[in-house]
């Protein structure tokens, strides 16, 4: 019988990191201060370690994974492939189908990879608390593992309309030690500042950022950590696709199109930042994000230099966003729900290297279904954005004959994402398209610098 299953010995579990920053054709746009001046490393290490601080900046190709992180690791990785033969049955096509499954970590999702990195290097730095945001909760859960098995006190502010809709990711916060509050709260003075505004607000990431850096900024013996976008999280992410890399040779394949859903981007990173150095080189590779409808920040958003949270405290970055005063629908995918997009996703989007397309919930649901009853794994509603468009790959090499090779990362299993499955079942859900009128009125609204 031909394998399902293409695995690694955990002597293969990457070295080093990969930084993509130093294989761009341009050089990424600094972040900026509110005067508009390049934010220097010292200003980033009020919240963040030195060590995180110059992974943010460096331009070196390959950052050395601690042997500490690598031993944490090896309770989940390397992370199994998977070739989707029962998927590509039912689908009938001539398609071959591979996913990297990283729902085997103990937070479920690939967060735990950065998550063990950032705690460790605070642990080293003499911090003892963190402070986060989290949107869907895997974020949160996976902070919350890493700090019960490094010693770091870890808080959690998540997303009010999440908080509320998945009660028991906020349980696995809480069994791992963590404090969790609905965002906005009343812990912090722009989470009150929103509430007095809007009582009813269903909260954002970036407000939820927003309380997170406060608290950081306010207490010495605290750190802030982020579970996307900034250039270290995404540099953290890439042992996925250097494993895939080596499965792919152990199966004398390589794929033709990776797929991936993108909130903030360390997922699509994660997968796609290693082999962009093939594509790079002339090798015919498609790479595609996948974002919701509802959120559309690269298909629809402004490329132009914004403030990563609501309230203005991170410096501005350059990227595509949709205005961090942006306020997303309440639709289940909640880790896809943030304003902006990872700058060096942004940059490869901008100078046309990747593409990225939006896709409504309702077929979403419907791909994660169709997953699940073929291969056994139900996706979380964030994966089943991947899985929609592997599917619709496929069917299209079904009508053309293709027999292209698709790779889509499964970013996290959907066993406490069930609550938004029975509203699909009972047809309680909704496509919400985000009106261009909101998009183009947060123009206005964005921060007035020369991103020249």
């Amino acid at each position: 019988m031909a394998d399902i299953k293409i695995v690694l010995d955990e002597s293969e579990i990457p070295t080093h990191w990969y930084n993509v920053v130093a294989d761009l054709p341009t050089t990424p746009a600094p972040y900026l201060g509110p005067d508009g001046k390049p934010v220097s490393p010292e200003a980033m290490t009020r919240i963040f370690p030195p060590a995180l601080v110059e992974q943010e900046m460096t331009t070196e190709r390959w950052i050395p994974i601690p042997e500490a992180v690598r031993d944490i690791y090896r309770l989940w990785r390397p992370s199994p492939m998977y070739r989707a033969r029962r998927l590509e049955a039912v689908l009938g096509t001539p398609a071959r189908i591979y996913y990297k499954y990283e729902g085997v970590s103990p937070g479920g999702s690939h967060k735990p990879n950065t998550a063990v990195a950032q705690a460790w290097y605070n642990k080293q730095a003499g911090i003892r608390k963190l402070s986060t945001e989290t949107g869907a909760g895997q974020w949160g859960s996976s902070l919350a593992m890493a700090g019960a098995m490094l010693g770091i006190d870890v808080r959690v502010f998540m997303v009010r309309v999440s908080y509320e809709q998945k009660p028991f990711r906020r349980s696995m916060m809480e069994t791992w030690g963590a404090k969790v509050f609905a965002s906005p709260s009343t812990e912090t003075e722009s989470g009150r500042k929103v509430r007095a505004a809007d009582p009813d607000c269903p909260g954002s990431l970036g407000i939820a950022i927003s309380e997170a850096v406060e608290e950081a900024a306010a207490n010495a013996d605290t750190n802030y950590a982020l579970g996307s976008v900034l250039n270290h999280v995404l540099l953290h992410q890439t042992v996925i696709g250097l494993e895939a890399k080596k499965q792919f040779e152990k199966v004398g394949d390589y794929p033709d199109v990776i797929i991936a859903p993108c909130g903030g981007g360390s997922n699509f990173g994660g997968i796609t930042f290693p082999f962009l150095a093939d594509k790079a080189a002339g090798r015919d590779l498609r790479l595609v994000a996948v974002e919701p409808a509802s959120c559309p920040t690269l298909t629809k958003g402004h490329y132009a230099y914004d403030f990563g949270d609501t309230a203005g405290y991170t410096p501005m970055m350059q990227m595509y966003t949709l205005g961090h005063d942006f306020v997303p629908p309440g639709i289940h995918a909640g880790g896809l729900r943030y304003h902006g997009e990872s700058p060096l996703v942004s940059l490869l989007y901008h100078e046309k290297i990747i593409e990225a397309i939006a896709l409504p919930q309702l077929a979403t649901f419907e791909a994660g279904v169709m997953f699940a009853r073929a291969e056994g794994i139900i996706p979380a509603p964030e994966a089943s954005h991947g899985v929609r468009a592997a599917i619709d790959e496929a069917l299209r090499c079904k009508e053309s004959g293709e027999t292209k090779t698709i790779f889509v990362n499964l970013c996290g299993h959907g066993h406490f994402d069930m609550a938004s499955y029975d509203r699909y079942f009972a047809g309680q859900l909704d496509d919400f398209a985000y009106p261009q009128e909101m998009i183009d009125a947060a123009l206005d609204r964005l921060p007035r610098v020369d991103a020249a």
